[in-house]
């Protein structure tokens, strides 16, 4: 089954293209005009209308959806570190997943999801640091309420979540709602996911009041937590990701086998099954395993026979100085010898033979 890309792949991808290369300049103080907003929002490519018409009225949002896909990325590559597909980007290539994302897999349905988190984290952020003029922190958050130890008054500023999934989803999604196709709902679905797995971590962060801090009053706030629960979450989300079909009328999912789980909002889904991600595959968007450092010791995707593929590994050894034997003096110092250490790392073999599927 063959999906054509749609949505977020093509517009963030080109995104991060054009606002990297700019970032820092004075493009964003042009934004504070209505001509310089125009400049800014004509020229990122890859908007449908809707989203160039929400970046001419919000143009200062663009930045914070630039930082957010910052965001995204590093935690991605965090996740996924250890594994053969290790959410690396493509140098010198304006799709910057390559064609990773064309296959619509659990690790597009994994990019997608934590993409549209990182968007609605760093505008609710953007939010409550006061960086945009059309939101704040949030109204709602006013009087009194309860917890489970009690009584609390609303005080400081509570992140305004709700406006920014609201904004993410109408700026992340107007793509995929033009389409409409199966690729577009299995986007919308995963775009959904990432967006509830931020408001999930939300946390209530209270200030005591009272004589020797007896907190007979506490002022409270909702607060996001830090975007790597989000991460690790959604990384569990991909572990467990549903394999599902279209169903006969072409308006939503049945799982792909009888055994599945039928996919709630939360969860991941995706068509098709992925490649190994064992040798370079310009069609497939693998990037190989040739020469990634692996663990010899390991249990994990990161041992060297799995991340290898079998295909064995080369070992390098070099030396390095570091401080050992540390001792504490009173009062107060701590004072080590330098030692010598000798570090082994071992590196992926490429196939033996030429003939593999590198077509670039």
């Amino acid at each position: 089954m063959n999906f054509l890309p749609s949505g977020i792949s093509f517009f963030l991808s080109l995104f991060i293209c054009w606002f990297t290369s700019r970032v820092g300049s004075s493009w964003w103080y042009m934004g504070r005009t209505t001509l310089g907003s125009q400049v800014i929002c004509d020229n990122i490519p890859g908007l449908v209308n809707k989203q160039r018409q929400l970046c001419h009225q919000h143009p200062n949002m663009m930045q914070s959806i630039g930082v957010g896909i910052t965001e995204w990325i590093r935690e991605c590559q965090h996740q996924f570190q250890h594994h053969r597909w290790n959410c690396n980007t493509m140098a010198r290539d304006h799709t910057l997943f390559g064609r990773v994302l064309l296959r619509s897999s659990r690790e597009a349905a994994f990019v997608y999801a934590i993409s549209s988190a990182g968007v609605v984290y760093s505008l609710t952020q953007a939010c409550s640091q006061g960086e945009l003029e059309s939101c704040s922190c949030d109204p709602k958050k006013k009087g009194s309420s309860r917890d489970s130890k009690g009584t609390f008054d609303w005080g400081g500023c509570s992140d305004n979540i709700d406006y920014g999934i609201q904004f993410a989803q109408a700026f992340v999604d107007a793509r995929e709602r033009k389409e409409r196709d199966a690729r577009a709902l299995m986007n919308l679905h995963n775009n959904r996911a990432g967006r509830k797995a931020v408001k999930r971590f939300l946390k209530l962060e209270c200030k005591c009041h009272g004589v020797s801090g007896s907190c007979t009053v506490r002022t409270c706030w909702l607060a996001m937590a830090d975007f790597r629960k989000t991460g690790d979450y959604l990384r569990r989300k991909y572990n467990g990701a549903i394999q599902v079909v279209m169903n006969q009328y072409g308006t939503g999912f049945t799982v792909a086998y009888k055994k599945f789980k039928k996919p709630t909002k939360n969860d991941l889904v995706y068509f098709e099954n992925s490649p190994d991600y064992c040798i370079r595959d310009h069609e497939a968007g693998s990037l190989g395993t040739a020469g990634r450092i692996c663990n010899l010791t390991s249990r994990g995707a990161d041992n060297c026979e799995v991340m290898c593929c079998g295909r064995g590994y080369d070992t390098a050894s070099f030396s390095r100085m570091t401080q050992c034997e540390c001792k504490f003096h009173w009062c107060c110092a701590v004072h080590c010898k330098d030692c010598h250490e000798v570090v082994h790392v071992q590196t992926c073999k490429a196939l033996k033979n030429t003939d593999w599927l590198d077509q670039t």
